[in-house]
């Protein structure tokens, strides 16, 4: 940057043959000074990178500083925006205000806590977890020590296509009896047996994980196939394979892929080099930690809400968002204590463990500007795997790249309507519809961002229809449903 014209005046007129007994009236620019360095008295202008001591000043050095600071000297020399300004807030750094809100939130929370354990005392308790005829529960135990049996049976049906003992036509039924089988039984069990409302949600949980691990395994084998044919036959595909990625399936890559984070199957995955134990051990206490702080939360905040509210659909309006208001910040806790234990602390414990190196299982979310990008960045195994069996070979299909989208979220919905309304042995189609209710969602906050062109506006929008409008009145609406079934079936 060049000098301001008072300070190169002043520098053209003291020339070389200046008087030296004279006190010189040039106001030389101190080399890299700047706010910081002048508040923090930073003689050399800026700090040390190594954060050492610093040598002792100039003499010649601090003669320049003086003059710069003189009152003839011009304090502002280029445009600079508020910290906090909408154009320069997302380069500053925000650790002082993120430190100022957890002590507002343990501030405000703890008085909340006291206050809810004086009036309700402690409410923690099992029986809305755990079924009380715990022997009812045996049968979901039983089938879940059975679902190794689908994978084995995928791998038989891989072994006998490799050895030509069966043709593409067959292996390709039998991967959809399979598939269709590993979620089927699971709901036949749980439909049958007056199980508790979390076993249930386990069972239904891994059965629904086996499913996408056994369809992603039939489909890469089924890719791998055509992909050895095709450069058998001298294909261009063959400049793009990697060998490594073409090996056969194994009894030992099937078992690390069932085990292993991740829904997408390949021979090989990027490995880490040991297994740190105590990390593990430290991940391990944090998530009981915080999966007890769910549990809190649920008995203490969100179970007196909801018993001391009306189903929202029949009670009065008001009265239903005065409660979904209310709930608003328990489940928001709740499900952010969820994101923490499973996809931060249980995710990574499985992937030290077993070695995975690529454990990029979410990213920013929290920053999302639309609903979209919501849902590519919170739960990165499932998106990778909609992306990889599902999205793409929509589009390979000739499909219109909406109808892509509405499949994947049509697929997305009809599972989480399986793993909320089986265990709960109610079927109103709450969990589907807030699915494709997300579908009108990713345009209208895409629209939005597009004519607000303010990345905190979409966000703030996000955050709204996340936190206020979804959670809240899902759980009103199951909870009353859950609690009216079990008052008619003990009539």
């Amino acid at each position: 940057m060049a000098p301001p014209p008072s300070m190169a005046a002043a520098s053209n007129r003291a020339g070389p043959g200046a008087d030296a007994g004279e006190p010189s009236l040039r106001l030389r620019r101190a080399p890299s000074v700047d706010a910081a360095g002048e508040l923090a008295g930073d003689s050399s202008g800026g700090r040390r990178e190594n954060g050492g001591p610093h040598p002792p000043p100039n003499p010649q050095q601090q003669q320049q500083e003086m003059l710069y600071y003189r009152a003839s000297a011009p304090a502002h020399r280029r445009v600079k925006e508020s910290p906090l300004s909408s154009d320069a807030i997302f380069r500053q750094s925000h650790a002082g205000l993120l430190n100022l809100c957890i002590v507002v939130l343990v501030a405000v929370n703890s008085r909340l806590i006291i206050e809810n354990l004086m009036k309700y005392g402690l409410l923690i308790r099992a029986g809305f977890w755990f079924s009380a005829r715990s022997l009812g529960d045996w049968p979901l135990l039983m089938c879940c020590l059975t679902l190794p049996i689908f994978p084995l049976g995928a791998l038989m049906a891989e072994k006998l296509i490799r050895r030509k003992l069966i043709g593409e036509h067959v292996v390709i039924l039998l991967h959809i009896i399979i598939t269709t089988s590993v979620i089927v039984y699971p709901v036949v069990v749980i439909l049958k047996c007056d199980s508790a409302v979390l076993s249930g949600f386990l069972l239904m949980f891994l059965a629904s994980i086996m499913w996408m691990k056994l369809v992603s395994y039939a489909h890469t084998n089924y890719d791998i196939r055509v992909l050895s044919k095709s450069t058998e036959k001298g294909a261009a595909y063959g400049n793009y394979v990697d060998p490594e990625n073409m090996k056969d399936p194994t009894i030992k890559s099937l078992l690390y892929f069932m085990l292993a984070p991740t829904l997408c199957y390949q021979t090989t995955y990027p490995r880490t080099t040991c297994v740190r134990k105590g990390w593990v051990i430290r991940q391990l206490v944090k998530c009981l930690i915080f999966t007890g702080l769910m549990g809190f939360i649920i008995e203490q905040y969100i179970n007196p809400i909801v018993k001391n509210s009306k189903h929202p659909l029949k009670g009065n309006f008001l009265n239903a968002i005065e409660r979904v208001l209310k709930l608003s910040v328990p489940t928001l806790y709740v499900w952010l204590c969820m994101f923490y234990c499973f996809f931060h602390l249980w995710l990574n414990i499985l992937a030290e463990l077993l070695r995975f190196g690529d454990r990029e299982f979410y990213k920013d979310w929290w920053n999302a500007k639309t609903v979209e990008e919501y849902w590519r960045m919170w739960n990165m195994p499932v998106h990778k795997w909609i992306v990889r069996h599902i999205y793409f070979p929509c589009i390979r299909k000739g499909l219109p790249r909406g109808v892509a989208i509405l499949i994947s979220f049509l697929v997305s919905a009809v599972f989480h309507e399986l793993c909320v309304a089986v265990p709960c042995h109610i079927f109103k189609f709450w969990a589907f519809f807030g699915i494709m209710f997300q579908i009108p969602l990713v345009f209208l906050t895409r629209y939005l961002q597009d004519k607000f062109k303010n990345i905190m506006v979409g966000n703030m929008i996000f955050w709204f229809f996340f936190c206020i409008v979804g959670q809240p009145m899902c759980v009103l609406l199951y909870y009353h449903d859950v609690m009216n079934r079990q008052a008619q079936a003990s009539r």
